[in-house]
């Protein structure tokens, strides 16, 4: 047996893109290579799937897809040498596909193990892919025992326990470990509930960047035999962390290894603009167009568009009709400014007056109502959409999660777009983040701030005419849309019976709006989308509700 000496881990936390598998071959053997020429390190750790990108959802079920994954992990293990390598990856074998990690020596594959966890709950769907292994893995490296486990498995004890049985002097854990609020701190509770049950130092390795609607903040982790967690890693950032585990004391020293921010309101912001950038970057664009009416929903898309990508490459739209005022021109004419945004003004009056005047005959003899409203915001859907078909700009959504919830917002209007980035941000949520950025540097104007939100579609109107106050409505839709509360939950909590049931009833008539709206970055523990999958055609309403 090799003598025990301090064991160096470099960890990749870093962004593959789900089905570039060549591409992300090459990532990984240049971080191979960097942490064994540079680092020194004794053994490098690649997340979950690595070599796929995480989630491949139902790429996993084409052949030639796990074929490519088949031939890309002996290309890595080629290139091995003088170094360890564990690394995610999607495996078969017989009829079944594993979600896996193999370590890698010398040119060769010297085991593999197989995740024994596999969730399906939330946004995960992995038994309709994988099925569980049951074997451990530990590999013998610098004379420390070294188990490795995946994701799931490390927020169950089985696992773990199963690795110290099989020899396991350290834990190493591949993830691709999604965000919503305060993950960190959840993350954390985990490691110390593994390390309580186990008595072994765990080192828990998350990737980065923004996959669809969910977005992986790394803040990569670590806990030693001691109890002793360091602070997580990296926010939302690339890197090659490095630490050094000394299996005499059994502690860890961080040797590189830059503290992520975890603060509320600037980790969520980091998300939200983690989650537009790749979104936009990944799927081919380089910039993004969207109207900017002077309130505080397009405001806070613009500062998170400005951040995300530069403000040369966002263009905001000023669409004016008979009922918008004087001052939301100036407070986006004024943030435009701030903000150094490309910019248009393109009135909808003459498109409104058409299509009024087109629908006259059909509409004689009935009253205006919501009808001609939404006929404004769907003119400007259409500029939009023109915009980003003649000039290649990815169009983006401004409708906050208070309002699609609620139905509060025009598909084919305001909903209109490729990407929402403030998808699942409640309207609260949305002036303390604008008020938080505004700190950082100017970005907001304080009149946007301060004004009685309105969509400005009819004469002196105000959300709050139509809405509950958005504390309220927040709250409700915090209870029964992530917590699942009922009706009567919600009463007991002091809540009015008449205003739970009827944004419930909102909540649950919207939900044709809200399957057509676009993606957007989850941030809460139920995102509408992939997060709450309830059916559009549904004769279930509520205790108390009507049905």
């Amino acid at each position: 047996m090799t003598a025990k000496g301090h064991l160096t881990i470099a960890l990749a936390q870093d962004d593959f893109l789900v089905g570039h598998i060549t591409g992300n071959r090459d990532r990984i053997i240049a971080r191979i290579a960097e942490a064994r020429d540079r680092v020194g390190a004794d053994l490098v750790v690649f997340p979950e799937l690595a070599l796929t990108g995480y989630p491949p959802e139902d790429l996993l079920l084409r052949p030639g897809f796990m074929r490519r994954a088949e031939e890309a992990l002996v290309e890595v293990a080629r290139a091995v040498h003088g170094i360890d390598v564990v690394v995610g990856h999607p495996r078969a074998e017989g009829k079944g596909r594993f979600n896996s990690v193999s370590w890698l020596r010398d040119g060769k594959v010297v085991g593999s193990y197989d995740k024994r966890d596999l969730p399906n709950y939330a946004v995960f769907d992995e038994r309709r892919y994988f099925v569980p292994g049951d074997s451990p893995l530990v590999v013998e490296v610098s004379g420390v025992h070294v188990g490795v486990i995946i994701c799931e498995d490390t927020w169950t004890p089985d696992a773990a326990a199963a690795a110290r049985k099989a020899g396991a002097e350290l834990i190493v854990s591949a993830n691709a470990s999604p965000y919503f609020q305060a993950k960190h701190l959840e993350r954390a509770r985990i490691l110390r509930e593994r390390h309580a049950e186990t008595g072994l130092p765990v080192v828990y390795l998350n990737c980065v960047g923004g996959q669809d609607e969910l977005v992986f903040d790394g803040h990569s982790l670590a806990i030693d035999a001691n109890g002793e967690i360091g602070k997580p890693g990296p926010l939302c950032e690339e890197g090659l962390l490095e630490l050094t585990f000394d299996p005499a004391e059994g502690r860890l020293h961080y040797d590189h290894w830059p503290a992520g921010e975890t603060e509320r309101l600037p980790v969520i912001y980091e998300v939200l603009k983690r989650g537009l950038r790749d979104y936009v970057l990944k799927n081919g664009f380089e910039s993004v167009v969207f109207g900017l009416s002077g309130g505080i929903d397009s405001a806070l898309t613009a500062a998170i568009a400005a951040d995300a990508l530069g403000p040369e490459q966002v263009l905001a739209v000023m669409m004016p009709s008979r009922h918008t005022s004087e001052l939301s021109l100036i407070l986006a004419s004024e943030q435009i400014a701030e903000l150094g945004l490309q910019h248009e003004n393109i009135s909808i009056e003459p498109i409104y007056q058409a299509q009024l005047k087109q629908l006259a005959e059909v509409f004689a003899d009935t009253r205006e109502n919501f009808t001609e409203e939404n006929l404004q915001a769907r003119a400007r859907g259409s500029i939009v959409m023109a915009l980003s078909n003649k000039f290649g700009h990815l169009p983006l959504a401004t409708s906050n999660k208070s309002e699609l919830a609620t139905g509060y917002s025009t598909i084919y209007g305001d909903m209109c777009g490729g990407y929402s980035p403030i998808k699942d941000v409640l309207k609260t949520l949305v002036y303390e983040l604008s008020e938080w950025r505004n700190t950082v540097s100017p970005a907001i104007p304080r009149g946007v701030i301060e004004r009685p939100p309105s969509a400005e579609l009819a004469p002196n109107q105000r959300d709050q005419d139509r809405l509950p106050s958005y504390d309220l409505l927040d709250d409700i839709i915090t209870r029964y849309v992530e917590q699942d509360q009922s009706i009567h939950d919600m009463v007991d909590a002091g809540i009015d019976e008449r205003i739970a049931r009827r944004v419930a009833g909102m909540v649950l008539a919207a939900e044709y709006k809200r399957r057509q709206g676009a993606p957007g970055p989850r941030i809460t523990r139920k995102a509408f989308g992939r997060d709450r999958r309830y059916p559009i055609t549904s004769g279930w309403r509520d205790s108390g509700l009507a049905g």
